[in-house]
């Protein structure tokens, strides 16, 4: 994908993401269900064809499957006129990233892996199967965000729900990803040059040292000349 295209989404992606429950709750409040469908829709289709002209075909399922599923959601809501479309939006999002990332567990590399290597090729011993277990974390987190989402949805206010899923969410992920970074520093012991790398060297100390091989001399052996 050309570079120009991939930060068009990931603008894109991020004002969507972080505003949606924003625009939700107040175009719910003061237009209805078709016409925040609409103007979502206005937002969401641009990124799709550009993902559809730049993504070659063997990869686009993998790469379309959450965009489609926004897209499906947002047009039954347009064409119903129903709100609980709208509102299950988080509900779908998080099934489709469990999906995602329990159906890696089948395989040899997990997802977590997959976006580890983009970052560091040569993982540490153990690094797979460390990754392997944040994925089955990650899964977890989806199942559980995804469930307290949608019971808002069905029987909390609309102001809880863009509460929850516009804020507290994303406060729960950025302490998700905290923790994990911390962990595996604790556990690996590999720092780079990064500031949350140099404060926590220090308070972690380095990793075990291997020892050097032993070149003290023998009892027996003769003495170097003075």
């Amino acid at each position: 994908m050309p570079k120009w295209a991939s930060i068009t989404l990931a603008v894109v992606n991020t004002i969507l993401f972080a505003g949606y429950p924003v625009v939700v709750y107040v175009g719910l409040t003061e237009w209805g269900p078709r016409s925040v469908a609409l103007l979502l829709l206005l937002c969401v289709v641009p990124g799709l064809l550009i993902r559809l002209a730049t993504t070659a075909r063997a990869h686009l399922w993998p790469v379309l499957r959450v965009p489609l599923t926004v897209l499906a959601t947002l047009g039954l809501g347009a064409v119903l006129d129903d709100p609980r479309m709208l509102l299950a939006m988080p509900v779908l999002i998080n099934c489709v990233l469990f999906v995602n990332f329990a159906t890696s567990l089948r395989g040899e590399v997990s997802i977590v892996e997959r976006f580890a290597r983009v970052q560091d090729p040569d993982l540490p011993p153990g690094g797979p199967a460390y990754c392997r277990k944040v994925t089955k974390v990650w899964c977890g987190f989806f199942v559980v965000n995804g469930a307290i989402a949608g019971v808002l949805a069905l029987v909390g206010p609309t102001s809880w729900w863009a509460l929850y899923t516009g804020g507290i969410a994303y406060l729960l992920i950025g302490l998700l990803f905290t923790v994990e970074f911390i962990v595996r520093k604790a556990i690996f012991r590999r720092f780079g040059s990064s500031l949350p790398d140099r404060i926590l060297a220090p308070i972690l100390g380095p990793g075990p040292v291997s020892r050097p091989p032993n070149t003290a001399a023998e009892p027996n052996s003769p003495k170097p000349p003075t």
